[in-house]
Formats: C-alpha cells, sequence, structure tokens
C-alpha cells in the first residue's frame, strides 16, 4: 500500500512539472490573466511561527458559506494556500494543480482552504473558468486583507504573500512557507510536510 502511494506521489509530481502553464486551460481563459510583471519576491514579515496556535478567522466562500477556521479543529489537518490575486498567471496555475493533488490531501486527513482579497463575484468568475476546484474558496476582502494581515502575509500594495501554512488538527502551525511570489510552490514539499503532520 505504502508503494502504490509513493507511485502515485511520483506521478502527481512529474505531471505537475511537465504539465503545460495553467494545466491545459482553455485559450479563451489565458487570454483572460493579466500579467503583472515580476513583482518583489517577498514584501511582509510574518507575525506567527511554526508551533503557534494558527490565528482563528471566519471568511465567505464562494460556495454561500462561511467557513472558520476552528470548525476543523480535532477533525481535519488543514492547508491554507495564501494566494495574491485573481486572473494573474502563477494564481491560476497553482490551485488548479491542487485537483491533480487531491488523493494526497485525502490520504493524510488534510483539507484545503484557498484564499485571496479578492472579492466574491471576482473569486467566482475566476475559479469557474479552472473548472470544478474541489477545495473552499475563501474571500479576505473584508475588512480588507485582515486574515493575511494576522498571519503577516499581507503586502504593501493590498495582495497577500504566496503563502503556505500547514496546521495541525490542534490548531498548531506545523509548516510555513512563504515563497517568491513569481514562483509556484512546489508541490512536492508540501505532500512531505503533510505526511509528516499526519504521522505525528
Amino acid at each position: 500500500m505504502k508503494r502504490l502511494f509513493n507511485m502515485q506521489i511520483l506521478l502527481t509530481v512529474f505531471l505537475l512539472i511537465f504539465s503545460g502553464a495553467a494545466f491545459g486551460l482553455s485559450e479563451a481563459y489565458k487570454g483572460n490573466i493579466y500579467n503583472p510583471g515580476i513583482l518583489k519576491p517577498v514584501d511582509s514579515v510574518l507575525k506567527v511561527k511554526v508551533g503557534d496556535p494558527a490565528p482563528d478567522f471566519t471568511l465567505p466562500s464562494i460556495a454561500g458559506e462561511k467557513i472558520s477556521l476552528g470548525q476543523f479543529a480535532g477533525k481535519k489537518n488543514v492547508v491554507i494556500s495564501f494566494v495574491p490575486a485573481a486572473w494573474t498567471p502563477v494564481c491560476s496555475d497553482q490551485w488548479p494543480g491542487y485537483n491533480i493533488a487531491k488523493g494526497f490531501f485525502d490520504k493524510n486527513d488534510a483539507v484545503l482552504l484557498g484564499i485571496t482579497v479578492d472579492n466574491i463575484p471576482t473569486l467566482h468568475a475566476w475559479t469557474r473558468q479552472m473548472g470544478n476546484l474541489w477545495f473552499s474558496v475563501l474571500s479576505d476582502f473584508w475588512p480588507h486583507g485582515a486574515v493575511a494581515a494576522r498571519y503577516g502575509v499581507l503586502r504593501s500594495d493590498g495582495v497577500s504573500e504566496r503563502a503556505l501554512f500547514v496546521i495541525d488538527k490542534k490548531g498548531i502551525i506545523q509548516f510555513i512557507h512563504v515563497g517568491d511570489i513569481n514562483v509556484r510552490p512546489k508541490l512536492e514539499e508540501l505532500v512531505v510536510e503533510l505526511e509528516k503532520v499526519h504521522k505525528k
């Protein structure tokens, strides 16, 4: 069973490395993407660290419900994926990739929460173009970027960093990655961290 799971990891990583931009999304969709150019890689200062309780929050989702981090306490490990903005190239490439990796989240008893500072109508239109995302997409629009600010990933221009937080079932931050905003995070690194948390 473990060997089969390792084969699934290798296959997913292979697909992510060698798949085209935006995971084969339509040309019409690509034509709607705004390219902001190369941005300052990191433009914020973290306010949390590994071992800290994750700041709780409640945000609206594009599904029309309110999602709280606290609702997963004692039930699921949580991965938070902050991305800077809808309709931009790397963000539009990153989130569809998590559809390929859903099995890894399931295997490690984890949910994914995608967060941007965009409003709900913008997120609704953007994610519909991606196809069906399996995870909750949340709006940190108002008060603008309040959750990103609490975590210390709100940039000076009002968008969030490209950041990942892995939070265990006790609500403790176990992994943080604030990477170059211009680069999609490596999925294999997240998979390794999820496995570590699940085995604890």
